[in-house]
């Protein structure tokens, strides 16, 4: 196996939630990251699920997945003896990434200045809810404040309902997308340069863009985007749009739009399966024979006309019904992968156990096992965001155990004897 992309690096991770998913991007690149614990553990292997829904930090499946390829260590770096240990560590370094309030590090000569005396070149990543500076930035966050506030919470759901909160960490997991683009930007530029830098990442920035067409929206209407939930922009029920029921789930339908065929070669589908009712017969069959976006969108227009938009949203409802009638009658793989070869635009509203029973993804083997020998057990993870054919990505290792590598990089890399070592834990610096 070739080289991978960031093995020549080392990042110190000392990211809490808001981080952490930006140091396992790095560490599954190849980087040697460092994931540094208080001497009681993360409170993240508090989390849950747990590993056979059995709660203990040795069973987290929520730290499992945001710590692969990393090793762990312990280190209390409030205590002096910590913060010297720490300094010696950043001279090994590339990266540190942190996810303290502003100043925190500081305060104890541990933030960019400070670093940049231990070296030069050292590249610190601050990830917060709003950034280094201004009149948030000593605010409190969480994930939810995150996608609150940045105003993508507002788009999430039905109109008729309040904002909803976007499932899965989204917050955390987008700001530590960016930290990471953000990091590997300043090591091109350190080596191009030699110059480190400080990568300052906010929550609330990072997430500003995750507002679908709200911005493109107001340019070219001066309309603020609402929620609209599966019915898009338009308030009514537009056939073969939004989310449908099949007989074991759900798929998404976006017909008559362009990139795929027209509402006809569904009506033609519909029709060979004898299930399309009386959508053959007129007013049906003329108004599907116009149905794409153009007529969608020539509906505004006959608001002027209340009495014949009346009729028309009667016809388009009932058009609604019969295919909601149909798709019922359906599995969601085969109106995904029928649909695929008529070139009809479904797609399945996907379970985990869709996920792994994908054939697309079960063909190029997304899925990965890893081995918990701890668990005496093999776990499969989440594959690749991205393929590299040159500089592979990978799950080098599964999350470390907590303090499982004290002794390879305090007493092997570090120098520290045993006997400093034990010293050390027994005082709770490690």
């Amino acid at each position: 196996m070739a080289d991978a992309a960031l093995s020549d690096i080392r990042v110190l991770d000392l990211a809490g939630e808001v981080g952490v998913y930006a140091t396992k991007l790095l560490a599954d690149l190849g980087a040697d990251v460092i994931r540094i614990e208080p001497p009681d553990g993360d409170p993240a292997r508090n989390v849950g699920p747990f590993y056979h829904d059995e709660p203990s930090p040795a069973r987290s499946l929520y730290f499992f997945n945001l710590n692969t390829s990393k090793r762990g260590i312990t280190l209390d770096i409030t205590k002096p003896e910590g913060r010297a240990i720490f300094e010696r560590l950043a001279a090994t370094a590339d990266v540190v990434v942190e996810t303290f309030h502003p100043g925190f590090l500081d305060g104890m000569g541990l933030g960019y200045d400070g670093l940049a005396k231990i070296k030069p070149d050292m590249i610190l990543t601050s990830v917060t809810g709003f950034g280094q500076d201004g009149p948030h930035a000593q605010y409190r966050w969480s994930d939810i404040v995150g996608v609150a506030m940045s105003g993508m919470m507002t788009l999430a759901g039905d109109k008729a309902d309040p904002p909803n909160m976007p499932y899965g960490q989204q917050g955390y997991i987008g700001a530590g997308i960016q930290a990471a683009a953000g990091t590997m930007m300043a090591l091109v530029h350190r080596d191009n340069t030699g110059e480190g830098q400080h990568v300052d990442v906010s929550m609330q920035e990072a997430l500003s863009i995750n507002q679908e067409t709200a911005m493109q929206t107001f340019d070219m209407t001066k309309a603020i985007r609402t929620r609209t939930g599966a019915r898009g922009l338009l308030p009514i029920d537009i056939p073969g749009i939004g989310v449908y029921d099949c007989s074991d789930g759900q798929v998404f339908a976006y017909l008559g739009t362009p990139g795929g065929a027209p509402w006809t070669a569904m009506l033609a589908w519909m029709t060979s399966q004898g299930l399309a009712e009386d959508l053959n017969e007129p007013p049906y069959a003329d108004t599907i024979g116009q149905l794409n976006m153009r007529f969608l969108t020539g509906l505004i227009q006959l608001a002027a006309d209340p009495p014949k938009l009346q009729e028309m949203l009667k016809t388009l409802a009932h058009i609604y019904e019969v295919f909601a009638r149909f798709c019922k009658s359906m599995s969601k793989w085969t109106l995904y992968e029928e649909g695929q070869r008529q070139r009809l635009m479904f797609g399945i509203v996907s379970t985990p156990e869709d996920l792994v029973r994908n054939p697309q993804l079960t063909y190029r083997n997304w899925l990965q096992d890893v081995r918990h020998d701890e668990l005496d057990a093999t776990l499969r993870y989440a594959g690749p965001p991205y393929r590299l054919s040159e500089t592979p990505w990978a799950i080098r290792r599964r999350a470390p155990l907590p303090g499982e590598h004290n002794v390879e990089v305090y007493v092997d890399e570090l120098g520290l004897s045993p006997q400093e070592l034990d010293a050390l834990r027994a005082r709770g610096v490690v």
